[in-house]
């Protein structure tokens, strides 16, 4: 019983350990260096036409590449 319990311990630890690193990771840029941009609107405007580019998919390299296209569109 205590295998079982040390088993699943460790396995909820690894679990929250690739969550918090890809949380940490990925976090898609939200301030525009044309002040003109710098608003909601744009924003949704510019992230919609990043996912229409890159679709998702399973492995997550999507938001590696909304990043990269958030990025060439002036969002740090």
């Amino acid at each position: 019983m205590n295998r079982l319990r040390n088993i699943l311990f460790c396995y909820r630890l690894l679990m929250l350990v690739v969550v918090m690193s890809l949380c940490a990771c990925a976090s898609i840029p939200d301030q525009n260096v044309d002040l003109a941009k710098n608003n909601l609107t744009s924003f949704k405007k510019d992230l919609k036409e990043c996912k229409e580019d890159y679709p998702e998919t399973g492995s997550g390299v999507h938001v590696r590449q909304w990043e990269g296209c958030m990025n060439l569109k002036g969002w740090k």
